[in-house]
């Protein structure tokens, strides 16, 4: 390789984890993970098409403890996700560019995907009970 004089570009070994960083990713990867579950709807959809021997086969899967984990975790992504991505949307308008700004939006959109999992899981779970 010819020496040139400039820098080169740091390597991620270089850089001190921030929550920007770890948001920007976790949106591209909750991205991937909403489009890999939304398969599980499709499977919920045909087997509610294929009658009541198939649904009640799906309700099984997705009603044991693994199932749920991985419902609750995808619905975990689904909100990250939407609350992220409406982050982004805010910025979009030239908004909260601030870095002070954008760590507590950043921060908002975790927790906020974290309680509107817990509320719907919430509701889902006590709200059954009643």
């Amino acid at each position: 390789m010819a020496q040139t004089g400039r820098p080169l570009s740091p390597h991620l070994q270089v850089y001190k984890w921030q929550v920007q960083m770890a948001t920007s990713i976790l949106h591209r990867a909750t991205g991937i993970i909403n489009s890999i579950g939304s398969l599980i709807i499709v499977w919920g959809l045909a087997s509610l098409a294929g009658g009541e021997d198939s649904f009640n086969r799906f309700k099984v899967v997705m009603g044991s403890p693994f199932g749920l984990v991985v419902l609750i975790g995808w619905s975990l992504s689904f909100f990250y996700h939407l609350c992220n991505g409406i982050r982004h949307l805010v910025q979009d308008s030239g908004r909260y560019y601030a870095v002070h700004s954008f760590i507590r939006s950043s921060w908002l959109s975790i927790i906020g995907g974290i309680v509107l999992t817990a509320l719907v899981w919430g509701y889902v779970f006590l709200g059954a009970a009643a």
